[in-house]
């Protein structure tokens, strides 16, 4: 096989559609494999050992959030150019490159909506087709792991909205598996100590890889939703630093868990929109983890009401603007591991 690169920059390559071209191709040190449009598959050409941790980057699946886009292009690029060495499987997507093309959150339909089996009940969103393609190379990817390997999900965010707590970490529901300590304290060292842990299954891309594949998955919220060229990736240094880390180097030593560097809370229930009628009592610029006073009126939909209790409630990811039947945002509260 002759040695190939369609690019020197992934996310250009991507964007241009140069997929299909030559799909395997190997430098001094990597075997490379296009798998799809912005999904490329990179490993070591002479492992390091039988049981190499199996790592999955996802980012784009909304294609206005470009931050984290720009960061995984760096450490894609580097690769590729010899300068980050590779000691694991890594599986690269770019998610949704229609919607990163124009500068918009989704084409059809929010993609982030439609993993683990949902892009079935939107059969005519292009979406839908595409998330069926990223779940069965997700699975494909994990279930070809090595016994004894550690299979990793990390789908980066930014939001669209500001945030009281500017980075946070989404831990999907693990369906009674414990939640992993360890997988705090990396998070830690990436910057993120805010981790709403979810409470039931959902269509997230990273509920479907901890679901069906077992994999330690998070959705990481690492900012500010801006357009290419906009974003100040000093802001991003401490997940560029751990993601290198983890792909490039042994693990390193990890502080003890201490719950008070943390702040955990959980999901308590969904503003669910019923109707055209719904209306929600929050400012429009209202940022996520905005503290919900005792007694507020959060939302009302007809005779449905939504009330504040306690006075430790958040809010997070409101949005009234979703199709009625779908989540306006989610009412959570703090929380400790068991």
């Amino acid at each position: 096989m002759t040695p190939f690169s369609p690019a020197p920059d992934f996310l250009q390559a991507t964007l241009a559609g140069h997929f299909g071209q030559t799909r395997q191709w190997h430098t001094d040190t990597l075997q490379l494999e296009w798998l799809d449009e912005g999904v490329l598959a990179i490993a070591p050409r002479q492992p390091l050992a039988a049981n190499l941790d199996c790592v999955l980057l996802s980012t784009g699946i909304h294609g206005n959030e470009t931050a984290p886009i720009e960061v995984v292009n760096g450490i894609v690029n580097d690769l590729l150019a010899g300068t980050l060495p590779l000691r694991c499987k890594l599986l690269v997507m770019l998610g949704n490159p229609a919607a990163m093309r124009s500068g918009a959150r989704f084409v059809d339909y929010d993609m982030n909506r439609l993993f683990n089996g949902a892009h079935r009940q939107q059969p005519q969103a292009q979406e839908s087709a595409r998330a069926a393609t990223l779940e069965r190379l997700a699975a494909d990817f994990f279930h070809a792991a090595p016994a004894g390997s550690h299979r990793l999900h990390y789908d980066l965010h930014t939001a669209i909205r500001g945030s009281v707590f500017e980075k946070f970490a989404i831990y999907p529901y693990t369906d009674g598996r414990a939640h992993q300590r360890e997988q705090l304290l990396w998070l830690e060292s990436a910057g993120v100590t805010t981790v709403l842990l979810h409470s039931k299954p959902s269509a997230t891309f990273s509920y479907y890889s901890s679901h069906h594949c077992h994999a330690a998955a998070f959705t990481l919220e690492l900012g500010k939703a801006r357009p290419f060229g906009d974003n100040d990736l000093s802001r991003f240094g401490d997940i560029d630093r751990a993601l290198r880390l983890l792909l490039s180097a042994a693990t390193p030593a990890l502080p003890a868990y201490d719950a008070s560097r943390f702040a955990l809370f959980s999901a308590k229930y969904d503003l669910l929109k019923h109707s055209e009628h719904f209306v929600l009592h929050l400012a429009d610029n209202v940022e996520n983890f905005t503290p919900l006073p005792h007694g507020m009126t959060i939302a009302e939909d007809g005779a449905i009401r939504y009330v504040a209790d306690g006075g430790e409630e958040r809010i997070l990811f409101p949005n009234p603007k979703v199709d009625v039947g779908l989540r306006a945002g989610i009412v959570i509260s703090p929380c400790q591991l068991g």
